[in-house]
Formats: structure tokens, C-alpha cells, sequence
């Protein structure tokens, strides 16, 4: 949107947006330098930084993109056999023990939805690493995974989701905004060396970006947004399937239909900072989850070298955080339906 609206011009950037297969592309593209920012999950800047999964990179989030967002689907098949929640699912699974282990789909090894779905399940007292068998899917072959039969659920991001009701290839059992309220999920994440080297561009690019975040987090714009997205070269999905997450009310399929006024934020008071308790947040669950045997190195000394608070506060100062109303006028033409 910070494109579409002109936002990136606005404040003296040249940007190309580069549509990527999946989130390790884009770790990748970061840490080589074929990307000088790039749309992440919250937990990825920490990851490059420490050499999780790749080779080590000092990389920084000066802005949280948005909270909350996500979704847990499982299949018609579950549905058939009785499961409807977190503690049915665990009596299946107990039943089921002697056939083939149930498979689960997340987007990145490191990620929210990784440790949102392992939450969800140890809650219900079923072991993510010894009664399930988890794995790294790309967020578009989601559904069609689920609907072959090889994957018995997932754990994604919107549109993926309502795709699935859509298709009458799942059902939503839970919401991130419901499992873990306030969750960070998207970041901006850039090399600490571009941040360096850059800094003007950088705080501009956030403040770009901070006033795109505004404009999406209005209810009037929320239209807008999905019809930009549903284009070709962004999502490319249907535009009635974005709007269940961006407007709602939402389709939990054979879970019912419910409004969620915080499925997912945008902006407000305390979406974008990227503060302590949102690092926090990211080395918890990397600790948590076991998945980094260094927990020593998943220390408050990382959280504040990767989640810059003060780079945020300077960018905010630059845009006042707030949409001039000279400019309102202009994102408003700009907005305009299209013939």
C-alpha cells in the first residue's frame, strides 16, 4: 500500500517491490544483499542475526508491520472424526496411535506459527515433537497440501486460511488474536550494514511504511487494501476471501462465522514500536521451543541489538505518525474505485 499510495515517493525513495517463493528466499535475499528490506516474520531478523538456519547476519526491525493475523485450519477429515478443538484433537491422536502420525504445516521453522501451533497443542497435552509430525510448507501450497491428504492441518497466515473454507478443504479451529493477544507477527527486516550505511533511507522507509500501516488499519480503507491485494502481481486470490480477514466477520467454515474486530492490527497504540516486550515476545519462544540449543545466546542483549526502538522513535518523529491532511486528500484520489 505504501507503494499504491505513493507513500515511498513521498518521502524521497525509489522502490521496486519483489513478489518471493517463501520465507527462506527472503532470509536469504536479505543476508546476501539481493534485498535491501524486505516484509518478515518477527522472528527472522533474530534468527539471521544468531545463524539459525543460515549463516550468521546482523539484521535489525526498526517497525512492526502488524499483530495478530493468523490462523489454525485442520482437516475435513479431523472434522469427520470427531475432532473440534485442541482437547478432542489430543483424544484422536491417542486413538489413533498405532496408524500414521497426524502431519502439520507451518511457513518457516522459525516463526510464530510455529509457536503458536506448538502452544496450541501442548495445551491440549498432546507433545509437538513426539505425538506430531511438523513441517515447513510455502503459504500457497497450503490448501492444496491439505486437501491431498498431506497435510491433516496448518497453522498460516491470511488469505491461506479462508482459501481453505473457501475451497471446502478445512476449517479454522483458532485465531492468533485469541491463542496469544498482541502477538507481534510482521517486521520490517533489513541488514544492520544497510541500516548503517543508510540511515536516512532507513528512517524514511519506516516512516513510509508507519503511514501505510495507518492507512491500513482504518476501517474505511480495509476495501481498499483487499482490492489491491487480490491483484495478480500482489496475492492474487479472490477479493471476497481477503475482505473475511481484513473486514470480517470471519468463516470458521464448520466452526461457524464470528465478527473479530482484532483479528488483525495494523496500527495504534503499541502495534509498530518494536519494544522490548515484542523481543521479548520472539526469545521466549525460541526458547521455548527448543528448536536454538544456545538458549544463553537468546538473551536481552539480542532482543535490543535486533528490535531498535529508537530507530522507530526517530522515524515516528519524521512522519508525526500521523497522515497531513494535505496528503489525506491525495491517498483519497488515489483511492479512488476504478472504473
Amino acid at each position: 500500500m505504501a507503494a499504491e499510495l505513493g507513500l515511498f515517493r513521498k518521502y524521497g525513495l525509489d522502490v521496486v517491490l519483489s513478489r518471493e517463493l517463501g520465507w527462506a528466499s527472503i532470509r536469504d535475499k536479505i543476508i546476501y544483499g539481493e534485498l535491501e528490506a524486505a516484509h518478515a516474520l518477527a522472528a527472522m531478523p533474530s534468527a539471521a542475526t544468531i545463524g539459525f538456519g543460515s549463516i550468521p547476519c546482523e539484521c535489525l526491525a526498526a517497525l512492526v508491520l502488524n499483530l495478530h493475523g493468523n490462523a489454525i485450519t485442520l482437516s475435513n477429515d479431523l472434522w469427520r472424526r470427531g475432532v473440534r478443538d485442541g482437547s478432542t484433537l489430543r483424544q484422536e491422536i491417542v486413538r489413533s496411535r498405532q496408524s500414521r502420525p497426524l502431519t502439520f504445516g507451518v511457513v518457516f521453522s522459525c516463526s510464530s506459527h510455529q509457536f503458536l501451533l506448538r502452544g496450541w497443542l501442548a495445551a491440549a497435552g498432546t507433545d509437538p515433537d513426539r505425538d506430531v509430525r511438523i513441517v515447513v510448507v510455502p503459504p500457497p501450497q497450503m490448501v492444496a497440501n491439505l486437501k491431498a491428504g498431506h497435510l491433516d492441518g496448518f497453522c498460516v497466515g491470511e488469505p491461506w486460511n479462508s482459501v481453505a473454507v473457501q475451497a471446502d478443504a478445512g476449517w479454522c479451529v483458532a485465531v492468533s488474536a485469541e491463542l496469544d493477544p498482541g502477538h507481534p507477527e510482521k517486521v520490517l527486516m533489513v541488514r544492520r550494514e544497510f541500516a548503517d550505511r543508510h540511515p536516512q533511507q532507513h528512517l524514511a522507509l519506516i516512516a513510509a511504511l508507519l503511514e501505510a500501516c495507518e492507512f491500513c488499519q482504518a476501517a474505511d480503507n480495509r476495501k481498499q487494501v483487499a482490492a489491491t491485494l487480490a491483484r495478480p502481481e500482489y496475492i492474487n486470490v479472490p477479493v471476497a476471501v481477503l475482505r473475511r480477514g481484513l473486514e470480517g466477520p470471519f468463516d470458521f467454515g464448520r466452526a461457524g462465522v464470528r465478527a473479530l474486530s482484532d483479528f488483525i492490527a495494523f496500527h495504534g497504540s503499541q502495534v509498530n514500536e518494536p519494544d522490548a516486550a515484542k523481543a521479548g515476545w520472539v526469545l521466549r519462544h525460541l526458547r521455548e521451543s527448543g528448536l536454538w540449543p544456545d538458549t544463553s545466546a537468546l538473551n536481552a542483549a539480542l532482543g535490543r541489538r535486533v528490535f531498535r526502538s529508537d530507530l522507530y522513535e526517530k522515524a515516528a518523529r519524521l512522519c508525526g505518525s500521523m497522515v497531513s491532511k494535505t496528503y489525506e486528500k491525495q491517498i483519497s484520489e488515489a483511492c479512488a474505485p476504478v472504473p
